[in-house]
């Protein structure tokens, strides 16, 4: 932790993790991304993409890092240094992309979000659901400091509010305005499929829309899907 401000490690060395890399050095926090493999493979392009901030491994991530943002392909979430990352917040920034991940049946099931499945996973671990529903281009240019009228608005979840505090300081810090949707369970609601999945909008109206979530029809067929599991 430099100056208070908490060393943020990334887990994924696309074009999410690089945005998300250039934000946070840019709010004044220590940065460390890695990718799939040796740091000496990222190097190049972090220097380019996200400079400022650190390539490591994975495992030097999750050691040295204070918070973790997940932005990796979410099938790929069981190559995620699980003891490493144990007692750590962690940031689930992934989302389920069957032209990456493949059809995965495990990870389309209505009955639970995807940030359920990587908690479950991350047993030791506290995950946030954060910066998955904003498209990498509105993050990159997107930040505002606090109060402008055009401020844009970033939706939460997650089980824990101490965590929910420190996630929504963070995005405070980088230039959004945070607005809680919920638990883990709530977070299927920034998944694909919804209205808020790839929108860029202000605080008052990222609530309204989590407020007729219920109401969409992606919204009725998990309330079904649920019911019927129940």
């Amino acid at each position: 932790m430099t100056d208070g401000r908490p060393t943020i490690g990334i887990l994924g060395a696309g074009k999410v993790g690089t945005v998300l890399g250039r934000l946070f050095v840019t709010a004044g926090h220590p940065v460390l991304i890695a990718g799939s493999g040796p740091a000496s493979r990222i190097a190049l392009t972090v220097e380019v993409l996200a400079p400022g901030t650190v390539a490591a491994t994975a495992e030097e991530v999750a050691r040295g890092a204070d918070v973790v943002i997940l932005a990796l392909p979410l099938g790929k979430y069981r190559s995620i240094p699980r003891d490493a990352l144990a007692g750590k917040l962690v940031i689930d920034a992934m989302n389920y992309w069957w032209e990456i991940d493949g059809v995965r049946d495990d990870l389309t099931d209505s009955r639970v979000s995807s940030s359920e499945i990587v908690q479950g996973y991350l047993d030791g671990s506290r995950v946030v659901k954060a910066f998955n529903h904003m498209g990498y281009h509105d993050l990159d240019e997107g930040p505002r400091p606090r109060g402008s009228e055009d401020r844009m608005a970033i939706a939460i979840a997650g089980d824990h509010l101490a965590d929910l505090v420190v996630v929504s300081g963070l995005l405070d810090s980088v230039g959004f305005d945070p607005v809680i949707a919920g638990s883990l369970r709530d977070s299927i609601s920034l998944e694909p499929g919804s209205e808020l999945f790839g929108a860029n909008l202000p605080a008052a109206r990222v609530r309204d829309a989590l407020e007729r979530f219920p109401e969409t029809e992606r919204g009725r067929e998990i309330t079904r899907e649920r019911a019927a599991a129940a």
